[in-house]
């Protein structure tokens, strides 16, 4: 079985940058090795939601260009009615152990994510992120550079 490896913002906005900075190319380098090693790469809509809405506000017509290819590129996660359900459990049970990822008013989009990761009922599953710690309590999660194939 092959591993589900799910993009959060930091390595998919890396990846949707058209300057090739040692980043860039670290991370090009890291999701190349993930496919050449059999994994899938997902792009769940949450993430591509939350880069997008920033390359937008920052007028950044060649990262979006590439945003957009990439969601061609790899598997695009749609948003749908299960993910959402899910999301909804995972918010309400954050705040009742009083653990929430984030304000109680605000769109809470790393939930969106751990629901989408849930949604896809994979075990191999796990989201490629530059911030697990507040993830790792409602989904597998690790620093997208210690993620191999």
């Amino acid at each position: 079985m092959s591993k589900v490896v799910i993009l959060d913002t930091t390595p998919l906005g890396i990846l949707a940058n058209p300057k090739l900075t040692q980043t860039v190319r670290t991370c090009r380098r890291w999701v190349s090795a993930l496919i050449a090693g059999g994994c899938t790469v997902v792009i769940p809509e949450i993430a591509d939601y939350e880069v997008r809405r920033e390359l937008i506000r920052g007028g950044r017509t060649l990262s979006i260009q590439s945003l957009d290819a990439l969601a061609v590129q790899f598997n695009y996660l749609p948003l749908n009615t299960v993910a959402m359900r899910i999301t909804a459990e995972l918010w309400a049970y954050a705040r009742n152990i009083g653990q929430p990822i984030s304000h109680d008013r605000t769109l809470d989009c790393d939930t969106v994510l751990c629901a989408q990761t849930h949604a896809l009922s994979d075990p191999t599953a796990i989201i490629a992120t530059g911030n697990p710690a507040h993830l790792v309590r409602f989904a597998p999660a690790a620093d997208w550079q210690t993620i191999a194939p």
